[in-house]
């Protein structure tokens, strides 16, 4: 039944092109005071052009927006928030080289009668707001460069958060937490005080955790307004890809290949933020990486291809022993990372689609050093396929893209290195139903074909449901290792929490 109070938020017959592509095509919605309102869409589907209207970064070409009745046309994110709009970017907006309590404030931090920022003030200021919501593990003097992507999530979202916004958007919040239910009373406090939530997000039980309605984006479209409660599984999905899908990856059979000389073997590494971790990894083989926010994995998988430096500690590939310089020592050695952050790490944002991809083999397009577009355009061509990667985005620019094709086009430039083993860092965050099955074919393909790979995820289900083993961190060393037969999410948590007694409980009692 339509709710006949005033809206907070009326959003009507929005729509929004660039060039011949449709982002946003005649869309409307309304959000009332104290609801959480769930958007689901498939990558590409309009959520993120959606949420950089409202928030003040893209101007609609048609349509109407209000908030309490009064037009809403904002010429930036300032100029958004100072009319009650605030906004959790899932790209998060943290400036990394300031501290945490310099991005509290910014763009407009307080200045004292010198006109300089009182560093001492706004620490003192940004304690206690991180504190008022439950952040007592970040000192506001940290810069935020120095700070695990779980830690920078939250100072994102405390900041959305603590102006106390009429309209809040959350895009994707939880993507990289490892403790949602830090968010979830942040919702629940939100909505006492009356707070209108957009909640943004692929995962459909978080949806049917917060939101009473959910609004359901296709092609630039709404294909689909209801109670969240009236809405099947099946019906959603359908909606969101225009066909079936299920959301979980069913277990298939393993590629690994005992006995056969290990791709990659490491023994007592050591360096900033891992201790004495050693493992092998066996052509065919996903092994699998799992640990709390901030536990070594991170540094991990920079120090296997020389971007974390190691003390000491040996690693051999094919059975040679040798020493990562660089990461393109390591790429040259087969070795190839998919970053943590895609936007920062992985992606040249003023490049094309198509440059972002080609860059492991440009001189094979480059006879004579000039670029000949055609046989880049052929080699690039080798790798979308297995990536699902449409061809119309290759001459747009990557950050055009949606996110999940972003990643998908990172993928593309790990095959195309030609890698023996691939370390895949969370590749699944922030990404859609349909494009998370894209890149697990890809993994299976890998694999199959003799490829190696090291897969960390913050989703434990696709550790389950992906690897062949599992390696669970906890205070930057191996805690314990989870064969096939004993690879359950509750001894994941167990292993991780430092329950070592609980995952061995859990094992002799067969429990999932």
């Amino acid at each position: 039944m339509k709710d006949r109070r005033q809206p907070v938020l009326d959003f009507n017959s929005v729509s929004k092109r660039y060039g011949a592509t449709v982002a946003l095509d005649d869309v409307s919605f309304e959000l009332h005071a104290g609801e959480v309102c769930g958007c689901l869409g498939e990558n590409g589907a309009g959520k993120s052009t959606l949420v950089k209207i409202l928030s003040g970064i893209v101007v609609p070409d048609a349509g109407e927006i209000h908030i309490a009745g009064q037009p809403f046309r904002p010429r930036g994110i300032v100029d958004a928030r100072a009319h009650g709009v605030s906004t959790a970017f899932q790209e998060l907006s943290l400036v990394p080289t300031l501290s945490v309590a310099a991005n509290m404030f910014l763009p407009r931090p307080k200045l004292n009668r010198l006109g300089l920022v009182p560093r001492r003030q706004i620490e003192q200021e940004a304690e206690q707001i991180l504190q008022a919501h439950d952040v007592t593990d970040i000192s506001p003097a940290a810069l935020v460069e120095d700070l695990p992507l779980g830690m920078r999530q939250r100072i994102e979202i405390v900041r959305a958060l603590w102006r106390r916004p009429a309209v809040l958007l959350l895009d994707e919040a939880t993507a990289a937490l490892s403790d949602r239910e830090w968010l979830f009373g942040l919702v629940d406090r939100m909505l006492q005080a009356n707070t209108s939530i957009l909640y943004i997000s692929h995962k459909l039980e978080e949806i049917r955790r917060l939101c009473r309605r959910c609004v359901i984006l296709r092609n630039g479209r709404k294909v689909l307004e209801d109670e969240v409660a009236e809405m099947s599984d099946e019906a959603i999905f359908s909606s969101m890809a225009g066909r079936s899908m299920v959301e979980t990856s069913t277990r298939q059979s393993s590629s690994a290949r005992p006995g056969a000389t290990p791709v990659l073997e490491a023994s007592h590494l050591k360096g900033p933020g891992i201790e004495d971790i050693g493992f092998s990894l066996a052509p065919g083989e996903i092994l699998g990486v799992a640990g709390l926010e901030g536990h070594g994995q991170s540094r991990l998988f920079k120090a296997l291809v020389g971007l974390s430096p190691l003390e000491q500690g040996t690693i051999a590939i094919e059975g040679v022993p040798t020493m990562i310089r660089s990461p393109r020592h390591a790429r040259r050695l087969g070795l190839v990372l998919v970053p943590e952050e895609r936007k920062s790490e992985g992606l040249f944002n003023d490049l094309s689609t198509q440059a972002n991809i080609s860059l492991p083999v440009i001189n094979e397009a480059s006879p004579l050093h000039f670029l000949n577009w055609a046989a880049e355009r052929r080699l690039v061509e080798k790798v979308t396929p297995t990536v699902n990667l449409a061809e119309r985005y290759l001459p747009l620019s990557i950050s055009a893209l949606s996110g999940g094709n972003q990643q998908k086009a990172i993928l593309a430039r790990a095959l195309l290195a030609e890698p023996r083993c691939l370390f895949l860092f969370d590749p699944t965050r922030g990404v859609d139903v349909g494009a998370k099955q894209n890149i697990y074919a890809m993994m299976r393909s890998f694999v199959r074909e003799g490829g190696a790979i090291l897969y960390y995820s913050t989703e434990l289900d696709e550790l389950v449901h992906l690897c062949d083993r599992c390696l669970v961190l906890y205070r930057n060393t191996i805690a314990g290792e989870l064969g096939p037969e004993g690879l359950s999410q509750d001894r994941i948590l167990a292993l991780a929490s430092g329950y070592a007694g609980g995952a061995r409980a859990i094992a002799s009692s067969g429990g999932a």
